[in-house]
């Protein structure tokens, strides 16, 4: 993931140090405005009271007006239909805790001097706090789905309901590669269940509403608005940095939203709220820049997940680095390439038996289209290669001594090894 493509898990010791410096902010404000505020009344009060007729009423006369404001419109509906489904996810870590005496004779675990508790012990506690949303209830059981990195590196969750029961969770699967996880929680609590909307039917400008707990649960079900800004935005996402295509929106995500809804005035679900962009190359700030997985796209991960626990990709069975890694001078004494060949992957490596073995593809064959998509580098192979399933058939076009090649690959499912070196690098696939 680019650095700045942040995701939005919340951190609890920063969360704090951010906390008390707002509160700190708002304390001073407010004792400024309270301030002037009295100040402004007093002089007020000292002006007016001389200009008074005799008899006049002093009580003021203002009052509160019948509110006019529509408390039922679309966007509140909208948040009203979905909002018992929202939860916060809770993410716990052992932590190793130094039990030394302390400067009070009090052990740092909370323990009295007396205590045969001694050394380091592990202790679960709260590591980041992220969103989800219950989209199944099936029996005594009730599903989830989150984001990835919201659960990654959990000794243990829990998930507060909307109601802000606390439950233990468990993890059913995760895939990486589109950032997205499923839980499963006792189902007795649970009132509510999301449904999605076809994330191929939106446009952009329509409105949109993001929900979660931003900073944390003390803030859970937090609702912002906004529009769909873009239908298909291509950012990486996932630890093997996989390109994926993203809904790009302005409704507010901030840290702890991640995973959290992004529906449309139907109450319908259209996307999961995975990351934001917070500043470019420069360093520049960036606002309104949030995105999330397509509701399509989460229905058929997610499924996969109930049903095997984790995602089968196909593999081509290669080690590969891009060409743009290759001098120009290798590109043409080595690969041999034309000078208008200027991107696509070199295969470094074959493995016997593979599919892309079997479909004779060699080593330093340089790779430039899988099936209809244009192969630019790892990255956009492993998005081509992601849109079929492992059986499915497809053509590939490479290079080989400078001449132009096709074939077809017959694509076989990637072992856990190769998931395990395909999301942790860029020349393995």
């Amino acid at each position: 993931m680019d650095n700045n493509n942040q995701r939005s898990p919340r951190r609890t010791n920063r969360f704090w140090l951010k906390v008390a410096g707002v509160g700190l902010v708002a304390g001073l404000i407010g004792g400024g405005v309270a301030v002037g505020v009295g100040g402004a009344v007093q002089h007020h009060e000292n002006v007016t009271s001389t200009r008074v007729p005799s008899g006049s009423n002093k009580s003021g006369g203002t009052k509160v007006n019948k509110n006019k404001a529509d408390l039922n419109g679309a966007a509140t509906k909208a948040y009203d239909s979905v909002q018992g489904a929202v939860v916060s996810v809770i993410n716990k870590q052992e932590v190793q805790q130094n039990s030394g005496m302390g400067i009070f004779g009090l052990y740092a675990n909370g323990g009295d001097s007396s205590s045969s508790n001694s050394g380091n012990s592990g202790k679960l506690q709260t590591a980041s706090e992220g969103s989800g949303v219950i989209y199944k209830k099936d029996g005594q059981t009730a599903y989830i789905v989150t984001n990835n990195h919201v659960v990654k590196g959990s000794n243990a969750l829990q998930v507060i309901l909307s109601n802000g029961k606390k439950v233990d969770a468990q993890l059913v699967g995760t895939d990486s590669a589109t950032d997205l996880a499923v839980l499963k929680i006792n189902a007795a609590n649970v009132t509510t269940v999301a449904q999605f909307g076809n994330s191929n039917s939106i446009a952009a400008g329509q409105d949109v509403l993001a929900i979660g707990s931003p900073m944390g649960s003390e803030y859970a079900n937090t609702v912002t608005k906004g529009i769909v800004s873009a239908k298909n935005r291509t950012l990486k996402a996932g630890t093997d940095g996989t390109l994926t295509s993203v809904i790009q929106t302005d409704a507010a995500i901030n840290s702890g939203n991640s995973g959290g809804p992004l529906i449309n005035m139907a109450g319908q679900v259209i996307g999961i709220n995975s990351m934001k962009l917070s500043s470019d190359n420069e360093g520049s700030s960036i606002e309104g820049m949030g995105f999330a997985i397509p509701s399509n796209e989460v229905v058929s991960i997610i499924n996969q997940l109930i049903k095997n626990g984790k995602i089968d990709r196909p593999t081509l069975g290669i080690g590969m680095v891009d060409l743009s890694n290759v001098t120009t001078d290798q590109q043409q004494s080595v690969l041999k390439l034309p000078s208008n060949v200027n991107k696509g992957v070199v295969v470094m490596q074959v493995e016997s038996g593979s599919a892309a073995d079997s479909a004779g593809v060699k080593q330093y064959d340089v790779i430039t289209q899988l099936g209809d998509t244009k192969v630019t580098n790892a990255n956009t192979l492993r998005a081509a290669l992601y849109k079929y399933k492992v059986g499915d058939s497809a053509k590939v076009t490479y290079y080989r001594n400078g001449k132009q090649q096709t074939s077809t690959v017959h694509l076989t499912k990637a072992s856990s090894g190769d998931n395990n070196q395909s999301s942790q690098q860029d020349d393995g696939q």
